[in-house]
């Protein structure tokens, strides 16, 4: 039997109220280690083609999220760990309670522990 490589997508539901974003990090933590991406997420704000998008990602350490680009402007907030964030010419270490705004350009993740993040973007 192969372990899976990422977690089935799910459509964000409307929240009932607060979420507990340390509690999402837990649980998001607890899945990643059973995937061999060794990540996970759970997009918060509901509905495809919302204005903004919110987006809970947990990477274990050394998971990392391969070159992309953001489909909009976008920002990070560590809730928990450590990554690097990296472009082609610099890299910004961030740990937990750092807040950045991700490069309008070709970037990656890199966990140096296990983190949670909120990733904001407002999509084009």
């Amino acid at each position: 039997m192969t372990t899976p490589v990422h977690a089935d997508r799910r459509e964000p539901g409307q929240p009932d109220g607060a979420l507990d974003l340390a509690a999402t990090v837990d649980d998001l933590l607890a899945q990643a280690r059973t995937l061999d991406a060794g990540r996970s997420a759970r997009t918060l704000t509901p509905g495809a083609g919302a204005r903004l998008k919110q987006t809970v990602l947990v990477l274990v350490q050394g998971a990392h999220l391969q070159d992309h680009r953001a489909p909009g402007p976008a920002t990070i907030q560590v809730l928990r760990g450590s990554v690097v964030l990296g472009t082609a010419d610099s890299s910004l270490e961030l740990s937990a309670g750092d807040w950045a705004v991700i490069p309008d350009e070709t970037h990656d993740v890199q966990a140096t522990s296990d983190a949670g993040l909120l990733l904001t973007v407002t999509p084009r």
